[in-house]
């Protein structure tokens, strides 16, 4: 699934092409995805002229006059900009025909993904009870650990709850306890606030520093201008199982925590 720095991959590279520009048709090949795009959007959207794009947690908010769209790539979605003239695919579910002559193409084998409507001046629910952002001033290992109290949940189950914190995937929360030595079936209630504050500090770095490689490309993600992201190769646990730590070679491990699959080394984190 794309995650936070996949997710501003996709929104720093569609924006250049997006920002000024009109919308001058909606092509709808597939209604159907998580939710039915609303007829609203069907209707408001052509006609508008895109004025910003703004990333909320994995959400990517089109803002136009009238309201804003909300992108969401699901599992295996991605979005490209692409002249009008390019024929389109089996899972390319819609498209967003520019007065450029350039066209904004969906793509999502899965259909996890969506394209709903927030007007002017609303809070669509999906996103009423988000969060901080990970890479704001609100998020700090204090904001964690005042959280965490009274929690028995595991700790990797507790960052990836988007109620605490925005955008911290499967993949990000594997490396972020990683590096700082945490294991990931450890009870939240139960780390201390200096752990947790190295914690956050290391979620920050890694989300930074994948953002700065173009997100990890595992399976279906792609970037809008059809580059792979680089940060798989600097994975150190999420993904290796049965591989050698590349800290202390001892081999990678993976259980399962809130029914994802959960890497770590046994070595490193306690």
């Amino acid at each position: 699934m794309p995650e936070l720095p996949e997710v501003e991959t996709t929104r720093v590279g569609i924006a250049p092409h997006l920002i000024g520009r009109r919308v001058e048709y909606l092509l709808i090949r597939q209604p159907k995805l998580r939710w039915p795009i609303p007829r609203t959007l069907i209707r408001k959207l052509p006609g508008q002229t895109i004025r910003a794009i703004e990333r909320r947690a994995k959400y990517l908010l089109v803002h136009a006059d009238a309201g804003s769209a909300v992108l969401h790539l699901g599992m295996s979605g991605s979005l490209r900009v692409l002249d009008q003239s390019t024929a389109a695919d089996k899972h390319d579910h819609y498209d967003w025909l520019l007065d450029s002559g350039k066209l904004l193409r969906f793509t999502d084998p899965r259909r996890f993904g969506c394209l709903l409507w927030q007007p002017a001046g609303a809070l669509h629910p999906l996103l009423s009870a988000l969060g901080p952002e990970p890479l704001s001033d609100d998020f700090d290992g204090d904001h964690l650990w005042k959280r965490s109290r009274g929690r028995s949940a595991s700790i990797k189950t507790f960052i990836m709850d988007q109620a605490i914190v925005v955008g911290v995937g499967n993949i990000y929360a594997a490396e972020a306890l990683f590096a700082v030595g945490i294991h990931p079936s450890r009870s939240a209630g139960a780390v201390s606030r200096e752990r947790y504050l190295t914690l956050a500090d290391a979620i920050k770095r890694i989300l930074h520093h994948a953002i700065t490689r173009g997100g990890t490309t595992l399976r279906d993600f792609i970037s809008p201008d059809g580059v792979p992201g680089y940060f798989e190769q600097e994975l150190f646990v999420y993904g290796r199982s049965g591989e050698p730590c590349r800290v202390c070679g001892r081999l990678i491990r993976v259980i399962s925590l809130g029914q994802r699959s959960t890497f770590y080394c046994g070595q490193c984190q306690r």
